[in-house]
């Protein structure tokens, strides 16, 4: 635990807690239609990964493990032993990390646009990322400004590396939820559904984003799952 560091949130509403995980380089405003569509029936808490919105950056590795810690240690900050974990990309990457290390605490598991490897993200996107990285991360050591993009596209380069066979220690029921043209390949959102003994997938019509672009259609589906 890195003394005196604590992960920006906001919440909203009562009843069981839903704790929302944007992905990389953005913050918890990105589920402005599911805050406001959920808030009505659950305690709905968006978190502000480390070093993105409003939490600091720290000292710690910035990683997806990290990550993932953290969130353990704003849970235990709120008392809060069991919750719904809803995330997005490089969040699902995080609520999975989450899950498979501290399953008990996670009641049900929505992972949207998330990959087990950087493998699983297709070429025409994944290749200008890398690219990306190169540049930033050279500039960077010229730049210092630089280092924080340099961070960012790092996580989607080199992360995350979780085994297929890991995913069968997945107790709870977990929706994986994809869009039709997701940057994600087709291929691995349905390798890492097949491999969950508690699995569920949904294929929506839209891209990477479809929890802001087709908010309407992917908030029903959640909230059919959260309420099985």
């Amino acid at each position: 635990m890195e003394p005196g560091f604590c992960l920006y949130y906001e919440e909203w509403g009562g009843g069981e807690p839903l704790v929302l995980l944007h992905g990389n380089g953005e913050d918890h405003t990105y589920f402005e239609k599911q805050i406001e569509a959920f808030r009505g029936e659950y305690r709905v808490i968006a978190v502000d990964t480390r070093g993105h919105g409003n939490s600091p950056r720290g000292e710690a590795p910035f990683t997806l493990k990290q990550f993932a810690e953290d969130l353990k240690q704003l849970l235990d900050r709120l008392r809060l032993s069991r919750v719904f974990l809803l995330g997005f990309s490089d969040g699902a990457n995080i609520a999975l990390l989450f899950s498979l290390k501290y399953p008990e605490r996670v009641k049900k598991l929505v992972l949207n646009g998330g990959n087990l490897s950087p493998g699983g993200v297709r070429l025409r996107y994944q290749i200008p990322i890398v690219m990306g990285y190169g540049m930033v991360s050279f500039c960077a050591l010229f730049h210092k400004p630089l280092r924080r993009k340099a961070e960012l596209l790092r996580l989607m380069v080199k992360e995350p590396h979780i085994p297929e066979k890991t995913l069968r220690k997945l107790s709870m029921p977990v929706l994986v939820i994809a869009g039709t043209e997701d940057m994600i390949r087709d291929s691995h959102t349905r390798k890492l559904y097949r491999n969950i003994p508690k699995g569920s997938l949904c294929i929506l019509k839209g891209d990477h984003f479809i929890a802001a672009k087709e908010s309407l259609s992917f908030n029903e589906k959640v909230k059919k799952f959260l309420k099985k």
